[in-house]
């Protein structure tokens, strides 16, 4: 005996929940798609690498339809640089006792600001769950300049906003030098620590980026 199909509503009516069952929610479906999509992402970036990541593999692996990533993104660049804001701000709210405010730290003492938010970067780079994909979009980002820029303007260009934002504060209290090419200043923080890590020339530790932070202040010359 073959199943009933169930009866259509007739045109112009609703379908209300039976009695006692309440109505899908659209929005936690929606979001639960969306994280298995960031999942995915980053999953496969790390084992096929960027070229071979397509938004057909991601889909297939996040158990959703193509047509779904294509609604809300518009490339796999475009879901890979959302999925790894998303996990970096996931990571700071598991360690952070209050909700993360995307404002650099301003105590009044510029090198206690950069040791602090230094720390923290180096938190995030050992972090297993942001090391891999965010290794694969870099090396990827070396040899594919669009996608090298694309990684600077979404990723990077935010949190180096922050930085020169701080230092341009630090300038104007008469702790960093007037006169100073901030922009050139602000790579005497940033670039060291990316080396290391990008090209494991030498460990990265906290003490390492307080190391960096007292000599770019400071000078090597002799006091």
């Amino acid at each position: 005996m073959s199943a009933q199909k169930p009866a259509r509503p007739a045109p112009g009516k609703s379908v209300r929940p039976a009695p006692g069952k309440s109505a899908p929610d659209s929005t936690r479906r929606s979001e639960k798609s969306r994280r298995a999509i960031y999942d995915a992402a980053l999953a496969l970036v790390v084992e096929v690498g960027y070229p071979k990541t397509t938004i057909e593999g991601i889909a297939a692996r996040a158990g959703v339809g193509k047509q779904t990533i294509y609604r809300w993104w518009s490339s796999k660049a475009d879901v890979l640089m959302e999925a790894f804001l998303d996990l970096a701000e996931r990571s700071q709210q598991e360690v952070a006792a209050e909700p993360v405010t995307h404002v650099f730290p301003d105590t009044g003492d510029v090198a206690a600001d950069l040791k602090t938010v230094l720390r923290a970067t180096v938190d995030e780079l050992r972090d297993p769950r942001f090391e891999a994909p965010s290794r694969a979009l870099a090396a990827e980002g070396v040899v594919n300049e669009e996608l090298g820029r694309e990684l600077v303007a979404k990723l990077m260009q935010p949190s180096l906003d922050l930085y020169m934002t701080r230092l341009r504060a630090a300038q104007a209290a008469g702790q960093v030098r007037e006169g100073l090419d901030l922009r050139i200043a602000l790579e005497f923080f940033i670039s060291p620590l990316a080396q290391r890590w990008l090209q494991h020339t030498g460990p990265i530790s906290h003490e390492y980026t307080d190391t960096l932070v007292d000599y770019a202040l400071h000078g090597l010359a002799p006091r």
